[in-house]
């Protein structure tokens, strides 16, 4: 199997404290793989690590099958990158500041640039300046910057930071129609999990810096649990009834109104029927699966507890 990114007890320390400690991580060729991290938990250092703008205290870097090295630089220009807040040239314009890059990348192509700004949604705004942007306009425009010469890899640090519900549903499709047309490798990190649930092959669990977890997406739901909610006003009643009447002794009293029922063995029509014979109202009652939301939560949470 080809890597992009092959990381081995990648550490960075700053004035004695490990912002990123021991951290072994595998980015396949033509994946999208998800960061998921509280803010200050590394996910920024990294991606700098592997652009180079800040060297690593110990560990190693593998890229493109390559050891990084202090002075490696021609890499660069196969990869596209937008780390922490989007800088510009004010006094340029958009399309100013994207010809820029071009030349600095060696890249000409003016229809390139058009198809950027297309592409983020940003076809009229070539001739504005930066800082008459809006934040998730700024974000939309370094984006652009990031994609404009097809790279094979793309680091992308909150892509959808400030964006409106209908600019990161068309940010989740350009980052799709990146990956599967383009065959772009990607490496996103967000704090809206839901986002990466819907948009990732893998994902990385960081917090405190060191990587929690790194698993597949499919291998998470398919071990996620499926269960049962139930939300009645008479929850006390409920949870005897599927105790006494049922037989059911795996389940979860979530609050006041809800509990969680895992023995799935048990048809939620006889769930159902039997609540109601026992007089219990049912506000809802549904099959679910346990979310990348809640799943991230527990592996956050469960660190906290052996910590």
């Amino acid at each position: 199997m080809d890597y992009v990114v092959q990381t081995r007890n990648l550490t960075k320390t700053f004035q004695g404290h490990n912002a990123v400690s021991n951290v072994t991580m595998n980015i396949k060729q033509g994946e999208i793989y998800g960061f998921l991290g509280p803010n200050g938990s590394g996910k920024s250092t990294i991606m700098k690590m592997l652009t180079n703008m800040i060297k690593p205290s110990h560990g190693e870097i593998t890229i493109f099958g390559k050891p990084l090295k202090h002075d490696s630089f021609e890499y660069l220009k196969r990869i596209g990158s937008m780390i922490e807040y989007p800088i510009f040239y004010e006094k340029m314009t958009a399309r100013e500041n994207l010809e820029l890059h071009c030349a600095y990348m060696g890249y000409h192509s003016k229809q390139a640039i058009r198809d950027a700004l297309d592409r983020v949604g940003l076809e009229n705004v070539e001739n504005k300046l930066p800082k008459e942007l809006s934040l998730g306009m700024r974000q939309r425009l370094c984006v652009a910057r990031a994609i404009i010469t097809k790279p094979e890899f793309l680091i992308l640090d909150e892509p959808i930071n400030g964006l409106d519900p209908a600019g990161i549903k068309a940010m989740r499709k350009l980052f799709k129609m990146l990956n599967q047309e383009y065959g772009m490798t990607l490496l996103l990190s967000s704090h809206i999990i839901g986002e990466i649930e819907q948009i990732a092959d893998t994902i990385g669990v960081i917090k405190g810096g060191k990587l929690m977890e790194e698993a597949s997406m499919d291998s998470i739901k398919e071990s996620n649990t499926e269960y049962i909610e139930l939300v009645t006003s008479n929850q006390r009643k409920a949870a005897m009834v599927l105790h006494d009447k049922l037989g059911i002794n795996n389940f979860k009293v979530v609050d006041d109104q809800t509990i969680r029922i895992y023995a799935t063995e048990v048809p939620q029509s006889s769930i159902s029927k039997t609540l109601i014979l026992e007089d219990i109202n049912i506000e809802s009652i549904d099959k679910k699966r346990t979310t990348l939301e809640e799943y991230f939560i527990k592996k956050v949470e469960l660190d906290q507890v052996v910590s």
